[in-house]
């Protein structure tokens, strides 16, 4: 196969992963490029919830204590959640009773002040813009198959980006010819050209750990690594009426734990021990202590194994990454949008010079055959 050939081959492929994934990558880059500061996101759409006087901690009781009257009937604590930065609420967590749903199980979140325990929000866990944001780029909101579609557009995306660098290419003179703006008369394909060779490289690494993320089983196999988590168990209910009492799993954990408390997941049908995480640095230490026999001990601590995994994580969502990389993948998710609508246009102007190509050659035929 000569140059031109495999040119015309590799814009086909190009053309067609473009034209058939327009309507998926849209939402799917818009959403993630959102997602990059959903803290900030959320902190802009639901500001009664960062409403807090101070950073100063109360004993953890007091926010169960202030939590219990906003829950409904049916509902238990699962997991208490303290702030590890300035300005951020105390969340408390209650599990939901009712029939196990696919996806994460359904939470009432309560939102606390640090300095007065004062409620500020109560809200459900699968309701709200970053949330939806967040199954929308996870799923495509399609329960059970939309991962696995979402995966399969990142495998796409990323040998999108190989096809597009390939046609980038100037076909004569050096490669810095690419670089120019007015590359052809139309303003959206000189968009094309130029954003899609300068997003290239971290839309291919963005389309890569997305679909390291949807695929865990399958790359973590490539490099030796297992899944990065078990499955939850989503039948496993806390104990509304828990042995111990709160302040006694604290003062058993904190004999065992050091650093700064973060979370207490409350202990379930399935598993009878309380699981406090202490912040140690930048990593994450957990204790467990046992509801039935209260003996705490240090839960083993991950090792190496899931290196990858976590690097591929916070290279998708950008999670202590910088603010530059930040802005890359920012970027990087609105880019793809511009480059499908860039691209529809392209491909529609196409149609109708060669329909209008065509259309003359039929004409100059026709005349032809008329003069014999």
């Amino acid at each position: 196969m000569n140059k031109l050939a495999m040119r015309r081959m590799w814009f086909q492929v190009h053309k067609w992963i473009g034209l058939l994934l327009a309507v998926a990558i849209i939402p799917l880059s818009l959403s993630g490029a959102a997602l990059v500061w959903h803290d900030a996101l959320d902190q802009a759409v639901n500001p009664q919830r960062y409403a807090v006087s101070g950073d100063n901690l109360l004993a953890p009781e007091a926010y169960v204590a202030a939590a219990r009257p906003r829950l409904t009937a049916g509902e238990a604590i699962a997991q208490l959640t303290l702030p590890a930065e300035h300005g951020m609420p105390v969340v408390v967590a209650a599990a939901r009773p009712g029939k196990t749903q696919a996806g994460p199980p359904a939470r009432t979140m309560v939102y606390l002040d640090p300095a007065t325990a004062r409620v500020l929000d109560v809200a459900d866990s699968r309701n709200g813009l970053v949330r939806t944001l967040h199954v929308l780029h996870g799923s495509l909101l399609l329960p059970g198959v939309g991962r696995t579609i979402v995966g399969w557009i990142g495998v796409a995306m990323a040998f999108s980006c190989f096809t597009g660098l390939w046609l980038w290419w100037p076909t004569v003179g050096r490669w810095a010819r690419g670089l120019r703006w007015r590359r052809h008369n139309n303003t959206d394909t000189n968009l094309h050209y130029l954003t899609g060779f300068w997003v290239a490289l971290p839309l291919f690494m963005l389309s890569l750990t997305g679909a390291w993320i949807s695929f865990p089983a399958f790359f973590g196999g490539l490099v030796g690594e297992a899944p990065r988590r078990p499955p939850v168990d989503r039948s496993a209910k806390p104990l509304a009426a828990p042995a111990l009492a709160l302040g006694t799993v604290i003062e058993r954990a904190v004999s065992v734990g050091k650093g700064e408390l973060r979370s207490i997941t409350w202990p379930t049908n399935k598993r009878a021990d309380w699981t406090l995480a202490f912040a140690q640095g930048e990593r994450t230490a957990n204790v467990t202590v046992g509801d039935d026999s209260g003996i705490a001990a240090a839960a083993p601590q991950r090792g190496p194994q899931n290196n990858v995994a976590r690097w591929m994580r916070r290279i998708h969502d950008g999670t202590d990454m910088g603010a530059l990389w930040q802005v890359i993948i920012f970027l990087g998710g609105v880019t793809p949008a511009l480059l499908g609508v860039t691209g529809v246009i392209m491909w529609w102007r196409a149609r109708g010079w060669k329909a209008e190509l065509k259309r003359r050659q039929q004409v100059a035929r026709e005349t032809a055959f008329a003069a014999k």
